[in-house]
C-alpha cells in the first residue's frame, strides 16, 4: 500500500470521530488573526471568506476520505473571517492622549482593581473640550483617596468627577499580555483615576439591562448585609459575581491554594446549580404519579435546569466567564432534550463553537483555555473508563473517589495554562480543592438555591446563614494551605509556541483514532523541554521609561525599589521570581553587562545634570530630553517609546538581539502606536548598532 493508500485509509478511521476536529479549525483560524503583525486589508478578509464558502463547496465533491481535510481549511478560513469581524464590530475611539478634566457618563459596572480601590466603567462618557467622534464609548476610572466617594456608587446612575485618563496601556514586555487588545473588545477607550468625589447628574433612566444590573447590586448588598465580611464578600461573588466585598488578603489566600475558581462564577458554579435544580426536579416530578407516569419527567427537568441557569446567567452580569459556563451547561441540557448525551466530546466541541463564533477574542485568554481544557480532560478521561468498564472501586467510596479524580484530572490539565498566564503554582491545590469543592456542591450552591426560593418570604435569611458555614470552611481551608511552608511557588513564563504545541499534542492524544494518537504525548513532552530551555529578556525597559530591569546571578537587578509597581510586579513573576519590587532593587548595584553602560535618568532633575554618554551607551529616561544633544548614545525617552513600546535585549554577545512590543505585536487596530517621526527613523539601525556592541 502506497502513502495516499495509508492516508486514505487511516482518514477513514477517523470517521466518525472528526466532529471534535471542527472548534480546532475555528480556533486555528482566530489564532491566525491575532498573530499577524499587521492589519490585514478588506481584500483579505474578503478573500477568507470566499474560501470559507468554496473550500465547503469543493469538499461536497471529494473523495470522503480527503473532505475533512478541506473542511477543515474552511473552518481555519471562517475562524480568520469570525475574528476580523468581531474586530471591526467593537471598533470605538480610543484616547491617543493623557487627558485631564471633566468626565462624565453612566455606570454600567463596579468592581475593584489591582490596588484594592473601587472601580468604575462608565459608558455614554462626555470629556471637556473633546468632540463626540474622538470621545471614547467607555472609560474606566479608579476612585482613590478619601473624597473619591462622594456618593454611593449605584448602577445606571449618571456620575461626574474630574479624572486623569490615558490609553489603554500596551505590554509590559515584548510578547507580553496585551492589555491593549484586551481594551479593545471591552471598548474601552480610556483608564484612568479621580481623587475627586463623585457627584450625580441624574437619576438612572429606565434601561433592561441596568435594571438586571441594578438587581445584582441590590442581591449583592442584601448578601453582604447578613453574612459578614469575607464570607459576605464570597457569597456575594458566586451569586451575582460582585466581587468588589471581598479583601485583597482573602483573594490571595485563594490564588495561593488554587481554589480562586470558586470565587468566580464558571463551569462549576453553573454546573453545580443546574445540576442541583435538574435533580430535584427530577425528585418532585418523581414523586408526583401524575407526572412520573405521563410526562417526560427528565425532560421536563432539564427544561426547569436551563431557565434556572438562564437566571443566574442574568443575576451574575453575564461576563464571559459565565457566558461560556452558561453555554457549555445549555448544549448539555438541550442534549437530554433531543436524547443525546449529555456529557460528551461532542457536546464540548459544540460549546467551544459558539463561544469561538461570539467571542473570537476568547481563544486568547486564560479563562477559555482553562475551562475547555478542564472540561474536555474530565469528558475524555470519563469516557474512557465507561467504554473500558473502569469503576471507581465500591459504591460507598466512588463519590469521594470521583471528586478525587475529577480535582486531579482538571488540575493537571489546567496546570500548565495557569502557570503560563500567571507563573505561579499551587504546590497544595490538590489539597485544598479536595477539602473545598465538595462543600460548594453539598451546601453553598444548595443554600443559595433556597436562600432565592425563600427570598419572597423575607426567610432569605436561612440559606444564607447555611452558604456561610461552607463558605467559612472554604477560607480556612484557603488560609490554612497558604500558609504552609512552600504553598507556592513560581515558574518563568514560556515562549509564544509552548501553549499551542501542547495544545495540539493533547488534543491529537485525546481525539485521534489509533496509535497514531501517541505522537500527541510527544508533541507534549517536546513543548515542555521548550519551556524549560527558553530563554529570558537579558534586559527589559518599561514604555514609559520609568523602570529598567536587568537579569543577573540573583535574579532581576530592578533600577527604583517604588514606582511602576504593575510592571515590576509582572517582570518578576514572568522570570519565575516571587521577590518583592524593593528586594529587586537592591541587586541592582550588582549589574554588569560586559561593558555595555545603562543609564537610568528617572525625573527632571536627574535628567538636567546628565552631560554625556559613549558611543552605543542606552539612555533611558522617563522625561523629554529638552533639547539636550545626545548623539552618541541611543536615547530611550517617552517620545521614542511611544513608538516602541517596551523593550527588551536578549541574550547576550554575538547572540544578543533588541526586541520591542512593536516587533512582536505589530501595528493593529487595537495597538495605538505612535508614528516614527522622522527624527527617529534610525532607531532601528541604532539599534543594530548598539547589538553589533555587544558581540
Amino acid at each position: 500500500m502506497g502513502p495516499n493508500g495509508r492516508l486514505r485509509q487511516m482518514m477513514l478511521i477517523q470517521r466518525g470521530h472528526l466532529f471534535g476536529w471542527l472548534p480546532v479549525g475555528m480556533a486555528c483560524g482566530i489564532a491566525l488573526f491575532f498573530g499577524l503583525k499587521f492589519e490585514p486589508s478588506a481584500v483579505m478578509i474578503l478573500g477568507g471568506a470566499v474560501a470559507v464558502v468554496g473550500l465547503a463547496v469543493l469538499s461536497r465533491t471529494l473523495d470522503q476520505a480527503i473532505s475533512p481535510v478541506t473542511v477543515f481549511m474552511a473552518l481555519i478560513a471562517f475562524g480568520f473571517v469570525m475574528a476580523a469581524w468581531r474586530a471591526h464590530s467593537v471598533a470605538a475611539p480610543v484616547l491617543t492622549w493623557r487627558y485631564y478634566g471633566p468626565v462624565e457618563g453612566r455606570i454600567v459596572g463596579i468592581d475593584r482593581s489591582g490596588s484594592d480601590a473601587v472601580r468604575l466603567t462608565l459608558d455614554r462618557v462626555k470629556l471637556d473640550r473633546v468632540s463626540s467622534a474622538k470621545t471614547p464609548h467607555r472609560v474606566r476610572i479608579s476612585l482613590h483617596g478619601n473624597g473619591a466617594l462622594g456618593i454611593a456608587p449605584e448602577p445606571g446612575l449618571r456620575v461626574m468627577t474630574t479624572a486623569h485618563l490615558s490609553p489603554p496601556s500596551g505590554p509590559v514586555e515584548p510578547g507580553g499580555f496585551d492589555f491593549q487588545r484586551h481594551a479593545w473588545f471591552a471598548e474601552l477607550g480610556g483608564v484612568g483615576y479621580t481623587r475627586v468625589p463623585l457627584l450625580a447628574v441624574s437619576q438612572a433612566e429606565f434601561d433592561l439591562r441596568q435594571e438586571v444590573f441594578r438587581i445584582r447590586m441590590a442581591v449583592s448588598a442584601r448578601v453582604r448585609a447578613v453574612l459578614p465580611a469575607d464570607v459576605g464578600g464570597f457569597a456575594a461573588a458566586v451569586t451575582t459575581g460582585d466581587r468588589s466585598g471581598m479583601s485583597k488578603d482573602a483573594l490571595d489566600d485563594l490564588r495561593a491554594s488554587n481554589t480562586a475558581h470558586l470565587l468566580a462564577i464558571s463551569g462549576l458554579h453553573m454546573g453545580l446549580l443546574s445540576g442541583f435544580v435538574f435533580a430535584g426536579l427530577r425528585l418532585v416530578f418523581a414523586l408526583i404519579p401524575m407526572i412520573a407516569l405521563h410526562w417526560p419527567a427528565r425532560k421536563m427537568a432539564a427544561v426547569g435546569a436551563l431557565i434556572a441557569a438562564c437566571v443566574y446567567l442574568a443575576l451574575s452580569g453575564g461576563n464571559v466567564a459565565t457566558e461560556r459556563a452558561f453555554i457549555m451547561v445549555a448544549v448539555a441540557l438541550c442534549a437530554v432534550l433531543f436524547d443525546r448525551r449529555a456529557l460528551s466530546l461532542r457536546a464540548v466541541a459544540i460549546a467551544a463553537m459558539i463561544v469561538l463564533a461570539l467571542r473570537p477574542e476568547a481563544l486568547m485568554g486564560p479563562g477559555f483555555q482553562m475551562s475547555f481544557a478542564a472540561t474536555t480532560a474530565l469528558v475524555a478521561v470519563f469516557g474512557w473508563m465507561r467504554d473500558g468498564r473502569i469503576t471507581l472501586g465500591p459504591k460507598w467510596a466512588r463519590p469521594i473517589l470521583g471528586v478525587v479524580l475529577s480535582s486531579a484530572v482538571a488540575g493537571l490539565a489546567t496546570a500548565p495554562i495557569g502557570a503560563a498566564h500567571f507563573n505561579a503554582v499551587a504546590h497544595y491545590g490538590l489539597i485544598a480543592n479536595l477539602a473545598s469543592v465538595p462543600l460548594m456542591g453539598v451546601f453553598v450552591i444548595p443554600a443559595a438555591v433556597l436562600a432565592l426560593v425563600l427570598a419572597p418570604l423575607g426567610l432569605d435569611w436561612i440559606g444564607l446563614w447555611i452558604m456561610g458555614w461552607g463558605l467559612r470552611w472554604i477560607l480556612w481551608v484557603a488560609d490554612t494551605v497558604a500558609g504552609l511552608d512552600g504553598a507556592r511557588g513560581y515558574v518563568a513564563g514560556p515562549n509564544a509556541w509552548v501553549l499551542p504545541i501542547m495544545a495540539i499534542g493533547a488534543l491529537v492524544f485525546i481525539l485521534w483514532q489509533g496509535r497514531t494518537r501517541f505522537v500527541g504525548l510527544a508533541a507534549i513532552g517536546m513543548s515542555l523541554a521548550l519551556w524549560q530551555v527558553g530563554q529570558r529578556p537579558t534586559v527589559l525597559i518599561a514604555d514609559t521609561g520609568g523602570l529598567i530591569g536587568v537579569m543577573t546571578d540573583q535574579g532581576r537587578a530592578l533600577s527604583k525599589e517604588k514606582g511602576a509597581g504593575f510592571v515590576a510586579r509582572n517582570w518578576l513573576e514572568n522570570d519565575g521570581d516571587g521577590v518583592a519590587q524593593d528586594f529587586a532593587a537592591a541587586r541592582w548595584p550588582s549589574v554588569d553587562l560586559a561593558g555595555l553602560r545603562l543609564v537610568h535618568l528617572s525625573g527632571k532633575r536627574a535628567a538636567a545634570a546628565f552631560q554625556s554618554c559613549a558611543q552605543g551607551d542606552i539612555v533611558v529616561m522617563n522625561t523629554d530630553p529638552e533639547g539636550k544633544m545626545l548623539d552618541n548614545c541611543l536615547v530611550l525617552d517617552p517620545k521614542v517609546l511611544r513608538t516602541t513600546g517596551a523593550v527588551a535585549i536578549i541574550g547576550q554577545g554575538a547572540g544578543a538581539r533588541i526586541v520591542s512590543a512593536r516587533d512582536i505585536g505589530g501595528d493593529r487596530m487595537w495597538s495605538g502606536w505612535a508614528r516614527y517621526p522622522q527624527t527617529l527613523l534610525s532607531l532601528k539601525k541604532r539599534l543594530n548598532l548598539l547589538a553589533k556592541k555587544m558581540q
